[in-house]
């Protein structure tokens, strides 16, 4: 090893990471399949500077959000249930139920699972935006 020089993986530092803005359109895309795409986004894994200990994601905008697909019986059988802590107050709504009523949190949901259990997760779910139409007032971060 005389001689050699060793190759050194380079780690980001928090003020050399750039972020960017990224519109997704779920328009006839299949709802898991999106969501992953969005996960990946906003932890940063598509970029050559991604450091697991740092928030280097970009921020993401999901505009159409109800018109996303589901493939399968999920729209009647899926169940997403809710508790406040107190005996008997378990609530249950369907899949159906909930992109009718609430698609931003469906979407929020979604993504938190596939997200660390962290403090760095819950900065990184902060920089989803999602609309259930096609208009966001995110235009002006948009540079293209």
């Amino acid at each position: 090893m005389k001689g050699k020089t060793m190759e050194i993986t380079k780690i980001a530092k928090e003020d050399q990471i750039d972020r960017k803005w990224i519109v997704l359109d779920a328009k006839d895309k299949v709802f898991g399949r999106l969501i992953t795409e969005v996960a990946t986004y906003l932890r940063g894994k598509h970029k050559a500077c991604f450091t697991p200990h740092l928030d280097c994601g970009d921020f993401v905008v999901v505009i159409n959000a109800a018109e996303a697909k589901f493939t399968g019986l999920k729209l009647e059988d899926k169940e997403y249930f809710t508790h406040s802590g107190y005996f008997g107050s378990t609530k249950s709504k369907t899949l159906k139920e909930m992109l009718e009523k609430n698609p931003e949190k469906l979407y929020h949901l979604a993504v938190r699972g596939m997200l660390p259990k962290t403090k760095l997760g819950r900065a990184m779910l902060k920089k989803l935006k999602v609309y259930r139409g096609s208009e966001h007032p995110h235009t002006a971060q948009m540079t293209k």
